[in-house]
C-alpha cells in the first residue's frame, strides 16, 4: 500500500466530506465567475428565440395539420346520408373533410358519458337526429363545428345545403381520448428535455477533469486531499452548476412566455400537476446527472488526452442514446413489460419515471422508483471513486512508461 493510499484510507467520514466540500466550493466558484460560463448560459437563447419565431408558423400550421374525429350517434340511415353528405361537401370544398366514424350500439348511450370514456378517440359526438342534430365536445370543437354541422345535416336531410337545421350543442369541460394524447406530448416533451440537459451539462466534467490533469493541477489537489474526496467534490461541484443554468434557462423560458406566449406551444398540465412535475424533473435530473456525471469522471481519470476522453466516452454516450430510445418507445406502453423494464433499470428509470408523472397521479411508485436509483447512484459513484483513486495519478508519462493508453507496446 502507498503513502497516498495509507493517508487516504486514515482520514474518517468527517474529514472526508469536509475535504470535498473544499472541492466544491472551489469548482463551484471558479466555474460560476468565469467568462466561459456566461458564453455558456447565453447558448440556448438562441434556440429559445427561435422557439419563440418558429411558434407562431407552427400555430398557423397546426390548424390545418389538426382533423379532430367526431363520432356520430344516430340512426344508421342518418349515419349513412351524414356522412355520404360528407363526402360531397369535401369534394366541392377542395378536400375540406371531416373525420368521421359511426358509432354504433353506444356503452353508455348517453353523448357526453360515451365521449368521457375515451372509446375510438373522439373528440365530439353527434346525436339527436338530422332534423335536430346535437353536437357534444369541448368549447373549441362546438364552436368551430357547429356551422359545418349544419350544412352537412342539411345536405344530408334534403339534398339541399341552404336549408340549415338549428343545431343545439352541449359542451363538456374535456375529453378523455384528447386529454390522454396531450399529456402524452408533455410526457414527451419532458423526457426530451431531460435528456439533453443531462448530456449536456454532464459532459462538462470531462473537459474540467482533462484541463486540470495536463495542468498537473489534480496531482497538487491529491497530495493534500483523499482522491475520492475529490471526485465528489467536483461531482456535486458540476451538479450545482448544472442547477444554476437550469434556473437561469428557466429564467428565460418564463420571459419568452410572458412577452411571446401566444407564439409559443403550451403543454397540458401533467397527471401530478406542474408544481410537483418541476419537482420531480429535478430529482430526476439529479440520479440522471449523478449517474452519468460518475461514469464521465471514471473515464476523465483513465484518459490522459482529449482524443482518449472521445474515444472512452463514446460507448457511455451510445448507451445513453439506446437508454433514451428505450424510455421514448415506452412512453405510451404504460404498464406493459417493456415500460416496467425501462421505469425498473436504473439508467433510464428517470426518463421513463418523468413520463409516468405526467400520466399517472400517483406519488407512491416515485417514492420507490427514486429510493431505488438513489441506492444505485450511491453504487456507481462508489465504483466511479475507486476508479478516480486509481488512475488519477497517472496523468504524466513517466520516464520509460506508458506512452498512452492506446499507445501500442504500453506497459500496465
Amino acid at each position: 500500500m502507498s503513502q497516498q493510499q495509507a493517508l487516504t484510507d486514515s482520514h474518517p467520514l468527517r474529514e472526508r466530506l469536509r475535504a470535498a466540500w473544499v472541492i466544491a466550493r472551489r469548482d463551484f466558484t471558479a466555474i460560476i465567475f468565469s467568462r466561459a460560463f456566461l458564453f455558456f448560459l447565453l447558448g440556448p437563447i438562441f434556440p429559445i428565440l427561435v422557439g419563440v419565431g418558429a411558434g407562431g408558423l407552427s400555430k398557423e400550421v397546426s390548424s390545418d395539420m389538426d382533423r379532430p374525429i367526431v363520432g356520430v350517434m344516430l340512426t344508421e340511415a342518418e349515419t349513412q346520408s351524414l356522412m355520404a353528405a360528407n363526402t360531397r361537401l369535401a369534394d366541392a370544398m377542395g378536400g375540406m373533410k371531416t373525420e368521421m366514424v359511426a358509432v354504433n350500439n353506444p356503452d353508455p348511450a348517453d353523448p357526453a358519458a360515451y365521449l368521457a370514456s375515451g372509446k375510438q378517440g373522439l373528440a365530439a359526438v353527434i346525436s339527436g337526429s338530422l332534423d335536430a342534430p346535437v353536437l357534444t365536445g369541448t368549447s373549441g370543437i362546438v364552436g368551430s363545428f357547429e356551422g359545418r354541422l349544419s350544412l352537412l345535416a342539411g345536405e344530408a336531410k334534403s339534398g339541399n345545403a341552404l336549408i340549415l337545421p338549428k343545431v343545439t350543442t352541449s359542451t363538456v369541460d374535456k375529453s378523455a381520448g384528447k386529454q390522454k394524447q396531450n399529456r402524452l406530448m408533455t410526457a414527451q416533451a419532458g423526457q426530451m428535455i431531460l435528456f439533453l440537459l443531462t448530456m449536456l451539462l454532464a459532459g462538462m466534467v470531462l473537459s474540467n477533469l482533462v484541463e486540470e490533469k495536463a495542468n498537473k493541477i489534480i496531482e497538487i489537489l491529491a497530495a493534500a486531499i483523499p482522491v475520492d474526496a475529490i471526485f465528489l467534490g467536483k461531482l456535486f461541484a458540476m451538479l450545482a452548476m448544472s442547477m444554476v443554468g437550469i434556473s437561469v434557462w428557466m429564467g428565460l423560458a418564463g420571459l419568452a412566455f410572458a412577452f411571446g406566449g401566444s407564439a409559443l406551444p403550451v403543454l397540458t398540465a401533467p397527471a401530478v400537476g406542474w408544481p410537483m412535475f418541476l419537482l420531480l424533473g429535478f430529482l430526476y435530473f439529479s440520479t440522471a446527472y449523478l449517474l452519468l456525471g460518475s461514469l464521465f469522471l471514471g473515464i476523465g481519470a483513465m484518459a490522459r488526452t482529449v482524443r482518449e476522453v472521445q474515444t472512452l466516452s463514446m460507448p457511455v454516450t451510445m448507451i445513453q442514446l439506446v437508454v433514451f430510445f428505450l424510455a421514448s418507445y415506452a412512453v405510451t406502453k404504460i404498464g406493459e413489460p417493456v415500460e416496467v423494464a425501462a421505469a425498473i433499470f436504473p439508467l433510464s428509470s428517470p426518463f421513463a419515471m418523468l413520463a409516468r408523472a405526467a400520466q399517472q397521479p400517483d406519488l407512491g411508485q416515485h417514492a420507490l422508483a427514486l429510493a431505488w436509483q438513489a441506492v444505485f447512484v450511491g453504487l456507481i459513484v462508489w465504483i466511479g471513486a475507486q476508479l478516480f483513486r486509481r488512475n488519477v495519478m497517472k496523468s504524466g508519462r513517466a520516464k520509460g512508461k506508458g506512452k498512452g493508453l492506446f499507445s501500442r507496446g504500453a506497459k500496465a
